[in-house]
């Protein structure tokens, strides 16, 4: 586990109109308990990226093993694609295609439904953590440069967030604001204004993952813990689920109630209920 912290955060400075009300939507209740995870499939081998395509398959990028498992909605696992480098950051974007990103490498790749693999991406600086803005352009926690890096529809790389403390992933809320995962320094949240609140402090060590509902509700891992926190309006957190051994990956599940956590300690993946 050490090394790969070391690998995330030693070297420098590693998934539109805008609408009124806050850029992160409230839970309905105050700090609940957490939830004990239930286990769902282990033997993956420090599994860190996850999505779901629209017709419920689940890709997971397992980092030491250089490939990207896929699950169906029957629980059958096959390898999509392997031969990978470092495979860390994955993401399916709007066009059906899934992206993962090469820590090792510095690259982007995009995989067609069929696995027909391209470089979609080069230049980049560790990349970590993939997802899509409400646009549809490409967001790339761009690691060793402390930035966050959106695609543009020319292939172009375009500097959304900077001075960041060594990112690892990021998404972008209702209003236009982001919250972003920093392994080397918490979790910010950036405000559509651009007023920046600092909101990690309960966090050990935050992770590559970052997942947000339809609905705004955000929750990051705490990798350097055991829990996975929902960040609050205020800046505050809380945990939603306790008892993960080192969780990294996180998606919310197609049925929208739950989340699915992938532990880089034990290479298994847990649901998790949302509260309420």
């Amino acid at each position: 586990m050490m090394d790969f912290v070391r690998t995330l955060a030693g070297a420098g400075a590693l998934a539109l109109v805008a609408i009124s009300g806050p850029p992160i939507a409230a839970p309905t209740t105050a700090y609940a308990n957490p939830a004990t995870p239930e286990k769902l499939w282990s033997g993956f081998s420090s599994p860190v990226g996850m999505a779901f395509d629209a017709a419920g398959n689940l890709f997971v990028a397992e980092w030491s093993a250089g490939r990207v498992s896929r699950i169906d909605p029957a629980g059958n696992r096959t390898t999509f694609a392997d031969g990978l480098s470092g495979p860390s950051g994955l993401a399916v974007g709007p066009d059906g295609a899934v992206y993962v990103a090469s820590y090792s490498r510095d690259e982007i790749y995009r995989f067609t439904p069929a696995g027909e693999r391209s470089v979609h991406v080069t230049g980049l600086a560790t990349p970590a953590g993939l997802s899509f803005d409400r646009s549809g352009r490409l967001l790339i926690a761009n690691r060793r440069t402390n930035q966050i890096l959106a695609v543009t529809g020319t292939g172009d790389l375009e500097p959304v967030i900077n001075g960041l403390q060594t990112p690892v992933g990021a998404v972008q809320t209702p209003d236009n604001g982001y919250v972003v995962s920093n392994i080397g320094g918490g979790v910010t949240i950036l405000r559509p204004d651009g007023a920046r609140i600092e909101a990690g402090e309960a966090f050990g060590t935050p992770g590559p993952g970052v997942a947000m509902t339809k609905d705004g509700r955000v929750f990051v891992v705490d990798y350097g813990g055991t829990t996975v926190r929902e960040i609050l309006p205020d800046g505050q957190s809380r945990a939603v689920a306790d008892g993960l051994r080192s969780p990294v990956g996180l998606v919310v599940a197609p049925d929208g109630a739950s989340l699915l956590s992938a532990a880089w300690g034990d290479g298994t993946i847990y649901r998790i209920p949302l509260p309420e």
